[in-house]
Formats: C-alpha cells, sequence, structure tokens
C-alpha cells in the first residue's frame, strides 16, 4: 500500500483495516502523532489527510492509500505550521504536552481553512481534549497565529 507523508511516497506492507496511526507509529517510525484513547474522542492522534483534520487512531490506511497526510513532523515546514509553532511558543501552550501534537494538527486544518476564524470558530474546531486544561493558552496561541481580526 502506498502512503504520502510530509510529501515522500511510502511503501508499506499493512493490513488494510489497520489504524493510520499504526502505520506512522510502527512502520514509519514517526511517534511525534500520540495514542490517546483509540476512539477518536481525545485528538491525540490528530494528522491532516487532504488539509482535513482525521483522527488517525480509527482511520483505516487503505482509505488514506494516495492521500497527502501531513503530521506534526513536517508542520513546521508549513507556512501556517510554523505560525502555529511559533505562537504556542509565544503563548507557552504546552503543559505536560502529550496532546500538542493533536492540537497543532487541529489548529492547522483550522486556519487552512479559514485564515481569520473568530472565537467560536476557534472554539468549534479545537474540540481536542487536554489533560493539563491549557485550553485558555492554546486559543491564545491559534489567535496569535491568525494575526488580528478585520
Amino acid at each position: 500500500m502506498e502512503l504520502i507523508v510530509n510529501g515522500s511516497k511510502h511503501e508499506v506492507e499493512i493490513e488494510p483495516d489497520t489504524p493510520l496511526l499504526w502505520a506512522l507509529r510502527d512502520e514509519l517510525g514517526m511517534t511525534g502523532t500520540k495514542y490517546g484513547c483509540g476512539v477518536a474522542q481525545c485528538g491525540a492522534c490528530t494528522v491532516l489527510v487532504d488539509g482535513q483534520a482525521t483522527r488517525s487512531c480509527v482511520t483505516p490506511v487503505e482509505s488514506v492509500s494516495g492521500a497527502q497526510i501531513m503530521t506534526i513532523e513536517a508542520i513546521e515546514d508549513d507556512p501556517v505550521g510554523r505560525k502555529l509553532v511559533d505562537a504556542w511558543v509565544v503563548e507557552q501552550a504546552p503543559q505536560c504536552g502529550y496532546c500538542q501534537s493533536g492540537q497543532v494538527m487541529a489548529a492547522a486544518a483550522l486556519l487552512k481553512q479559514n485564515p481569520r476564524p473568530s472565537d467560536g470558530d476557534i472554539a468549534a474546531a479545537m474540540v481536542n481534549f487536554c489533560r493539563c486544561g491549557a485550553y485558555n493558552a492554546i486559543t491564545a496561541a491559534v489567535r496569535r497565529a491568525a494575526g488580528p481580526q478585520p
């Protein structure tokens, strides 16, 4: 099966119903995408598939074969991702950090679809769980990356 991850093609021999998360972590060694709950609730496993925030723990690899997959490992190579990483640092968003790769990926999907989101747009898109409760800092980082509102 062919996976296009962070702009590179990878041939993986894996069962078609294997979750994308395990293909990324176990087959490709990309461990930035985290396992959280395994049922698409927490968002720690969020990656972008063709620009859409996708919970990789429940996404079968066969459904994304040939799609453009972006993981946290490549986020700083993306202009929107670079702004987000810089904003995350300035706002000191991470606490323990476990959910942060999924949070950044969800924010990247939002800002790619809506470069100037309202507070309501941010609240609707940023639904990943954070055990440390860093939601205010995460929201501030998304606002900072989006820039001033018109």
